[in-house]
């Protein structure tokens, strides 16, 4: 029997099994890699094949375009490439900005992804946020919201009924049938970046988890727009108490005073990238951003001390203080951010899978379990 079938959307396989999910990040920012961009692409090949050994459940792939930023213009097509060299993570976009998007083309992409994956997608959409990219697309940022929905239906009429009738009558466009459809019913696991309550309302129905990241300022930022999100849940007349959500957190697991504040160093470049692309007039060299200081920026320390940058313990502590105080369903780790070298990243993540996962998982399942919590990790959950 075809167990995805009967698998409910907004979960993957494993989440019946443990309270908690865990992911591997992956933006594929280009600093100084002595490989260029091919050089960060097999970066990120032997990032998501050590995730799924140590034993991570989903590897997501960001989509961002035109600069330094980010060289995964589509995560769809890094998807489906790394289904190749992998055999059980499952493949997450995080995310497809749909207004950017033909959407009777990228469901047929969605649906054969899914089919070429055996049915790991775990779809992440969202309606994007930078200027820059939508103009180069010449499409108009502020009509984004409304032209997210509208895409989004879309595309759950095609891949839900295999044909899209209404949703592409208003759009102007013929009903279509449509042959491919994903493995997975009705839907893949669904993710969404929006605190909109006309769009928590939508997607509730379909199981779709909210997604949330503070970026550098770390985890009182991150407990806090996790509060955000439970406040517009309920403003849109949805129940917080049950309500899924995912985090992503930066985290580098280090012993060393020196490769700390090297990580540091390497969340600041993608903060500074991340606040000047809020602007639609950035400078930059070519397609290389230019990275000035962010306003009234904080000394590098800071940003260590934001994250959950330090010794296996240290970490493990403060992530299951950060999912206990959001009782967050999914947890999502960016460990080769800033173009971060692949020898400290990668032995970072290595110690995560050996020394911190175990921490984490033990005692999250022990907190379910009603154990109490045990000493300096905060039992209160969000509500």
């Amino acid at each position: 029997m075809d167990i995805s079938d009967h698998r409910p959307a907004g979960r993957s396989a494993s989440h019946g099994a443990f309270p908690v999910e865990f992911g591997l990040f992956n933006l594929m920012s280009y600093r100084s890699h002595p490989g260029g961009v091919a050089g960060i692409l097999d970066d990120t090949r032997n990032m998501v094949r050590l995730a799924e050994e140590v034993g991570l459940d989903i590897a997501w792939f960001a989509e961002h375009h035109f600069t330094n930023y980010s060289i995964s213009v589509s995560p769809l097509l890094m998807m489906a490439h790394m289904a190749s060299a992998t055999t059980r993570i499952r493949l997450g976009s995080a995310v497809i900005v749909l207004p950017l998007y033909q959407p009777m083309r990228v469901a047929q992409e969605i649906a054969l992804v899914d089919q070429l994956s055996g049915g790991r997608v775990v779809l992440g959409v969202g309606s994007g946020y930078q200027p820059f990219e939508f103009a180069r697309y010449g499409v108009d940022v502020e009509t984004r919201g409304d032209v997210f929905l509208k895409y989004w239906d879309v595309l759950e009429e095609a891949l839900t009924t295999g044909t899209v009738t209404q949703a592409a009558q208003a759009l102007g466009l013929p009903d279509t049938p449509v042959l491919l459809r994903p493995v997975q019913k009705p839907l893949p696991p669904l993710f969404i970046t929006s605190a909109n309550p006309t769009v928590l309302r939508r997607f509730a129905p379909l199981g779709a988890t909210p997604f949330v990241t503070a970026g550098w300022r770390g985890s009182d930022a991150l407990v806090g727009l996790a509060r955000q999100m439970r406040r517009s849940w309920s403003e849109a007349g949805l129940d917080p108490r049950p309500m899924p959500i995912g985090l992503q957190q930066y985290i580098h697991v280090t012993d060393s005073r020196d490769e700390a504040m090297a990580a540091a160093d390497c969340a600041r470049f993608v903060g500074r990238m991340a606040t000047g692309l809020r602007s639609p007039d950035i400078t930059s060299t070519g397609a290389m951003i230019d990275v000035p200081p962010l306003p009234d920026e904080p000394p590098l320390d800071t940003f260590r001390s934001n994250l959950l940058i330090g010794p296996p313990d240290e970490v493990a502590e403060r992530m299951i203080g950060e999912i206990r105080a959001t009782g967050c369903t999914h947890y999502s780790t960016f460990f080769q951010f800033g173009d971060m070298p692949f020898a400290m990243a990668r032995r970072s993540l290595e110690r995560f899978g050996a020394e911190v996962l175990p921490i984490v998982k033990r005692e999250i399942a022990a907190h379910a379990a009603g154990e109490p919590a045990p000493r300096g990790v905060s039992g209160a959950a969000l509500h």
